[in-house]
């Protein structure tokens, strides 16, 4: 018998680029719905997670008796991830680098934007206001990029090649490495945060790392810096970063991610001073649906033949370990 695979997040195998090449090597059930969900699972060993942000699996769960492995469609496995799973013996693998070279062009289109004005120059355009004003430069400029993945490096790499002098923070401290000038333990985030021009977050989302960034963060960023979360919304106080921006804490903020999505139109944050708002779409290019496939067709093809998996996750601790 054909091993069945369960796709959360479509109508139809033809919402996934090149899925339906597979029809003749699985039984292929798709799912919206938790109820539907609930009743695709019985019987199927993999699970491709189409959307990465539904967090329907935690409630069908009781259903998943025979699931061996489960490919996430994105970078992060934060909706997907909860104790039974971590606790399972089931493969868990991500879309880790099909989306780091575009996260890491908006990032550094967004340090451009701050630095060149552009969103007054828009603003003073549509008046038809001819107001000259001094902008700054990015080169030599100082950043502090969260998060030493493989989005992060990605950053690393283009800042630096931009001219910016670029640290990080990874779990611990560490020399020699191509992306960054040095990587410091997250032990001495403050001490850093206060030598920043620009402080980018892109960590993933796990228990430790909720609520990174509050009060005390921005508080010790200097009033100039700009801050850009690329990762995940609940990376930060919502509320502690509106003050930092209403008390001139901060130079201002970039975000593509939020606490709630879509943002909604009465939050706060559309009309905070100094900040540019993205509707999560850092990541996402043109082609991304059709590269995200192509890497779990090569995943299934390894998963049939009973070969390593790329981007295995570690559970634990909720990404893909370096050198996987």
């Amino acid at each position: 018998m054909k091993p069945v695979l369960v796709v959360q997040g479509v109508d139809s195998v033809d919402e996934v680029p090149g899925l339906a090449q597979l029809n003749d090597q699985a039984e292929i059930r798709c799912a919206t719905s938790v109820d539907e969900l609930r009743a695709a699972l019985p019987g199927a060993e993999a699970l491709l997670g189409w959307n990465f942000r539904a967090d329907s699996l935690r409630e069908a769960w009781d259903s998943a008796a025979d699931l061996r492995w489960i490919h996430w469609g994105g970078a992060g496995v934060d909706a997907a991830m909860f104790d039974e799973l971590a606790d399972s013996d089931v493969l868990l693998t991500n879309a880790r680098g099909v989306f780091d070279g575009a996260m890491a062009e908006w990032v550094l289109g967004m340090i451009i934007c701050f630095a060149k004005r552009i969103p007054e120059t828009l603003e003073y355009q549509s008046r038809c206001e001819w107001n000259y004003r001094l902008s700054e430069t990015v080169a030599g400029k100082r950043a502090l990029v969260v998060g030493v993945g493989s989005i992060g490096r990605a950053i690393g790499r283009l800042l630096r090649a931009a001219g910016m002098q670029v640290e990080a923070i990874g779990r611990s401290a560490r020399d020699g490495e191509p992306d960054f000038s040095r990587i410091h333990a997250i032990s001495d985030l403050h001490r850093h945060l206060e030598k920043s021009d620009y402080v980018v977050l892109i960590t993933p989302l796990t228990p430790q790392t909720r609520n990174l960034f509050g009060s005390a963060e921005f508080g010790a960023m200097p009033a100039h810096a700009r801050f850009i979360n690329v990762g995940r919304g609940a990376l930060v106080d919502e509320e502690a970063l509106l003050k930092a921006l209403h008390e001139g804490q901060i130079g201002g903020a970039a975000l593509d991610v939020f606490v709630e999505e879509p943002l909604p139109a009465e939050s706060p944050l559309w009309k905070a001073p100094n900040c540019l708002i993205s509707p999560h779409m850092s990541g996402d290019f043109a082609e991304y649906q059709t590269v995200m496939a192509d890497q779990f067709l090569d995943n299934w093809a390894r998963f049939l033949a009973d070969e390593p998996l790329n981007n295995l996750v570690d559970k634990q601790l909720g990404f893909v370990p370096a050198g996987n």
